[in-house]
C-alpha cells in the first residue's frame, strides 16, 4: 500500500477514538497495537501515542489531536458520528432500537435474533488472532491465513471440467506482495470485490513456484471500524447471506448501546470471584486478551449451568424437604456387614457412609448412586432398607420389569432375611388373592421392606409408614418427581448401572447428591473384547459354537432401529432374517428371539426361558435388560457395534461374566473407517465404564447419548459437560444455595435472577418455571 493509502486507514480510527471519549475502547487491543500494524510509514505518531493506555483522558485527547494534525486532518473532523446513545433500555428491547434497518432486521430474524438479549447471548463460534496481520510471503505451505488485500484484477475462469468454474482474484497485500484468490463455482463473488477494494480473507496457502494462492474459505470488507483487524475477532454461527462484518457491527453497537447490563449475580459475583456481566458479554465478542476471554467465557459458562441447575431443581419440587431423621447406630452397620459373605470394597464403604450421613440428616435424602455392572449396588440399598426397618419404618424397592424385581427379591431376601427383616415381591403377574395378601400386610406394617415393579404405586397400595423408597434405574419409569413417587415423601435412593459422566449426572440430576461406586469387588475375572470386521465375522460364530459346547450360553445383539411401525416392522424382518441365518449355520443351536415389538411381558418371559436354560442363544434387537443375571451366559456378540455408543456397548458387554466363568464380548464392525475402529478400540482396551462413557461423551456430545436427547438435555451454547466439572459443581452448590434460602425467587436480591431464568428458559431446555 502507499503512504496515503496507510494515512486513510489510520485516519477513521484515530477519529473515533476522540469522539468516543479518549477510552481506548474503539480499537481492541488499544491504538498502541494499531500503530504497530498500521504506523510503520508515519514514525512520528508512534511517538505522540506511545504509552496511550497509561495515559489520562485529558492526555489521551492533546495527543489524539496532535496526531490527527500530523496526518493532516483538522480536528474539527474528528466527530464520527457515536454509537446509539443508551435509552432505557432493557435486555428484551427489540433491535429495532440499533437501527439495522429493514434488511438488517431480516437477517437477524433468520438467526432467531430479535431482541438485545438474544443479540448479546448469540456468541462467537470461534476467533482469530488479526492482531498482527500476515504478509502471505511469511505463510507457509499448507498453513490457514487471514490477510488484507486490494484487489487489482479479477475474472471467472471456466475449466474443462464440467460445471466447474473458477473465480480469480489478484491481490496486493498491505506489504506489497501479490497474490491470487480462489473461489470455486462461486461466480456472484464478482461482484463483491470492484477493482481498489480492500478486503480481509481467510484461508489455505498453496506455494507454487514464487506464486502464492489463498484457498479462500470467506471474506469481507476490510472497512474502516478495526472490527476485522487489528484484535481477537469473533467469528458467529451465520447463514448464507449474513456477514460476519454485519454481524460484528450488530454486537459492537448493541453493547455500546447497553453498556451497563443487569448482573443477575451482583449479590455473589465477587465471593465467587466471577467478573461483572457486562464485562464478560463485552470480551466475549472482542476480547481484549486471550487472559480477558478466558476470564468471560468462564462467568457465562456459569451463568449457563446455574441456569440450568435451577431449572432442574425447580423442576423436580425443590431442593430442601424435610424428612425423617434415622438414628445409625454402629452395631447396626456390624450386623449387617455379619451376614455378608463378602467384605464391603472401599468404595461400597464410602457411598454407604454418604447414604447414612444424608439419613441422619433432617434433609430428605434425594441421592443418586450410580455403579458399573457388578459393583454393588443392591448390597449398599440393602444396607440403608436394612437402617429403615431398625428405626420402625418401611422400605420398598422399584425395578422397571418383573424378572429384575424377582431378582432383587431374591438378594434382599437372602441379605436382610437372617437379620430379622420381612421381605414380600409385588408384581403384575401375581394373582388378586396374592396382591390383597401383600397390600394388607404393607398397610399393617407386617412388611418392612417390599420389592415390586410400577405395581408398588397403583391404586389400592397404601404403606404403614414409608420411610426410605429405592428405586432401579429410575430414568426408566419416566417419573419427573423423584421425590413424591411413592407418596410419602420417603427418603429416595435412586440406582443407576449406566455410569455417565459426573458433570453429565450433576446436570441431568440437579436435584439429587450423586454417589458412584467406581471399583469393582475383587476376584471379578474382566470381559476379553475382540473386534471382528464382516470379512472375519464367522469367527465369531465358530466360537460361539464352542462355548455353547460347554455348556454356556450366548447373547448375539443386532442394532435397533429409530421408533417407528415401519422400521421396527423392518427391525423384526432382520431379526428373524439373522435368526435364520445363524439357524443354517448352527443347527444344532437352540435360538431364542428378543424383538421390540414383544410387549413387557413377553419380553420377561423370553428372558426367564433364557435364564432357566431353555435356548443356547439369545438374537436380541433391543436392549437386553440392565442388571438381569444370566450366569452361564458367556459370550456377548454385536452385530455392527459402530452404530452403538460405547457406554451402550459396555452395558451390552456386561450381560455376560454374572456367573464367575471366563467370559468374552465381540463387536463386530461393518463399517471399518479408521475412526471408527478407534473408537471401538476403547472399548476393546478398557473395562472401566465411567472412562468410557466419558470417552462417549467427548466424541458424541450429551444429545447423543442413550436416553438424553428424550430426557430434555439442551443443547449448551457454550458450557461443555466433558471439560466443565468444575465450573458445574460450584453453580450446583449456588443454585442449591439459593433455593433453599428463596424457593420461588421472591426475595428483591433475586428478582434479576428469576426474571433471566423466566426470559432464557428456551435457551435452557424449557419455557416456563415458576
Amino acid at each position: 500500500m502507499t503512504r496515503e493509502e496507510f494515512k486513510a486507514r489510520l485516519l477513521r480510527p484515530l477519529q473515533r477514538e476522540l469522539a468516543d471519549g479518549a477510552r481506548d475502547r474503539v480499537v481492541a487491543g488499544g491504538l498502541e497495537r494499531l500503530l504497530q500494524n498500521l504506523g510503520h510509514p508515519f514514525p512520528e505518531l508512534g511517538q505522540v501515542l506511545a504509552g496511550y493506555r497509561q495515559m489520562d483522558p485529558a492526555t489521551r485527547r492533546a495527543r489524539l489531536e496532535e496526531a490527527l494534525r500530523l496526518l493532516g486532518a483538522p480536528t474539527s473532523q474528528a466527530s464520527t458520528p457515536a454509537a446509539p446513545k443508551a435509552q432505557e433500555l432493557e435486555l428484551d428491547t427489540p433491535l429495532e432500537a440499533l437501527a439495522p434497518g429493514p434488511s438488517g432486521r431480516k437477517k437477524l430474524a433468520e438467526l432467531g435474533l430479535r431482541t438485545l438479549r438474544d443479540l448479546l447471548h448469540h456468541y462467537p463460534r470461534r476467533y482469530e488472532d488479526r492482531r498482527v496481520l500476515q504478509s502471505v510471503r511469511t505463510v507457509e505451505e499448507g498453513a490457514k491465513a487471514t490477510v488484507v488485500g486490494k484487489v487489482l484484477s479479477r475474472e471467472l475462469v471456466k475449466t474443462p471440467r464440467k460445471g466447474l468454474q473458477l473465480v480469480q482474484v489478484r491481490f496486493m497485500d498491505l506489504w506489497g506482495w501479490k497474490f491470487t484468490g480462489l473461489w470455486f463455482n462461486q461466480p456472484w463473488v464478482l461482484k463483491q470485490m470492484p477493482e481498489g477494494a480492500s478486503l480481509v480473507l481467510s484461508g489455505r496457502v498453496q506455494r507454487r513456484g514464487g506464486q502464492v494462492t489463498l484457498m479462500v474459505e470467506y471474506f469481507e470488507d476490510e472497512g474502516a471500524e478495526s472490527l476485522s483487524t487489528g484484535r481477537i475477532v469473533p467469528v458467529y454461527p451465520a447463514k448464507e447471506g449474513i456477514g460476519q462484518a454485519f454481524l460484528r457491527r450488530m454486537v459492537w453497537r448493541a453493547l455500546e448501546t447497553f453498556p451497563k447490563v443487569p448482573d443477575p449475580l451482583e449479590p455473589y459475583r465477587q465471593g465467587l470471584g466471577l467478573p461483572p456481566l457486562a464485562w464478560a458479554l463485552h470480551q466475549a465478542h472482542f476480547p481484549e486478551s486471550e487472559n480477558a476471554l478466558e476470564q468471560a467465557l468462564h462467568r457465562l459458562k456459569f451463568d449457563e449451568f446455574l441456569l440450568l441447575e435451577l431449572k432442574v431443581m425447580i423442576q423436580s419440587g425443590g431442593s430442601a424437604l424435610l424428612g425423617r431423621v434415622f438414628r445409625v447406630k454402629p452395631e447396626m452397620i456390624s450386623r449387617f456387614r455379619a451376614v455378608l459373605p463378602f467384605p464391603l470394597t472401599r468404595a461400597q464403604e464410602r457411598v454407604l457412609d454418604e447414604i447414612l450421613h444424608d439419613m441422619q440428616s433432617e434433609r430428605q435424602m434425594a441421592r443418586l448412586v450410580q455403579g458399573d455392572v457388578g459393583s454393588g449396588k443392591t448390597v449398599v440399598a440393602a444396607a440403608a432398607l436394612y437402617i429403615a426397618a431398625q428405626n420402625g419404618a418401611q422400605g420398598a424397592l422399584m425395578a422397571p420389569t418383573e424378572i429384575l424385581a424377582k431378582q432383587h427379591f431374591d438378594n434382599l431376601t437372602r441379605y436382610l432375611y437372617p437379620l430379622g427383616v420381612s421381605v414380600d415381591l409385588l408384581v403384575g403377574s401375581m394373582s388378586p388373592s396374592e396382591k390383597r395378601q401383600v397390600q394388607q400386610r404393607l398397610k399393617s406394617g407386617e412388611t418392612q421392606v417390599v420389592v415390586g415393579t410400577h405395581a408398588l404405586i397403583q391404586d389400592g397400595v397404601a404403606f404403614h409408614d414409608l420411610g426410605l423408597a429405592v428405586i432401579d434405574e429410575e430414568h426408566r419409569f419416566g417419573v419427573l418427581q423423584r421425590r413424591r413417587l411413592l407418596g410419602q415423601r420417603p427418603d429416595v435412593l435412586v440406582m443407576s448401572a449406566t455410569p455417565i459422566p459426573r458433570s453429565l449426572a450433576l446436570t441431568m440430576y440437579g436435584d439429587l447428591e450423586v454417589s458412584q461406586i467406581d471399583e469393582l469387588p475383587p476376584g471379578r475375572t474382566p470381559i476379553q473384547t475382540k473386534i471382528l470386521t464382516q470379512k472375519t465375522r464367522a469367527q465369531a460364530y465358530a466360537f460361539a459354537r464352542q462355548e455353547i459346547q460347554k455348556g454356556h450360553q450366548v447373547f448375539v445383539v443386532t442394532p435397533m432401529i429409530e421408533e417407528g411401525e415401519s422400521e421396527a416392522t423392518a427391525e423384526l424382518a432382520a431379526a428373524t432374517q439373522l435368526v435364520q441365518e445363524l439357524q443354517n449355520l448352527l443347527p444344532e443351536v437352540r435360538i431364542g428371539l428378543l424383538h421390540g415389538k414383544m410387549k413387557a411381558e413377553e419380553k420377561d418371559a423370553v428372558m426367564e426361558r433364557f435364564k432357566q436354560g431353555a435356548f443356547d442363544l439369545l438374537v436380541s434387537t433391543t436392549v437386553i435388560e440392565v442388571g438381569v443375571d444370566i450366569p452361564r451366559a458367556t459370550l456377548m456378540i454385536i452385530e455392527n457395534a459402530e452404530r452403538f455408543g460405547l457406554a451402550q456397548l459396555h452395558q451390552l458387554r456386561g450381560r455376560v461374566g454374572r456367573g464367575g466363568l471366563a467370559s468374552y464380548c465381540i463387536l463386530i464392525a461393518g463399517e471399518t473407517s479408521k475412526r471408527t475402529l478407534n473408537r471401538l478400540r476403547v472399548i476393546e482396551a478398557s473395562t472401566d465404564g465411567f472412562y468410557i462413557a466419558e470417552q462417549d461423551l467427548k466424541l458424541r456430545g450429551p444429545g447423543e447419548l442413550r436416553g438424553l436427547r428424550q430426557s430434555g438435555m439442551p443443547d449448551l451454547r457454550l458450557g461443555d459437560l466433558a471439560s466443565d466439572q468444575e465450573i458445574i459443581e460450584k453453580s450446583r452448590a449456588l443454585a442449591q444455595a439459593i433455593l433453599e434460602a428463596d424457593p420461588y425467587l421472591d426475595k428483591p436480591e433475586h428478582a434479576l435472577l428469576k426474571r433471566e431464568l423466566q426470559a432464557r428458559a428456551e435457551y435452557i431446555g424449557f419455557r416456563e418455571v415458576i
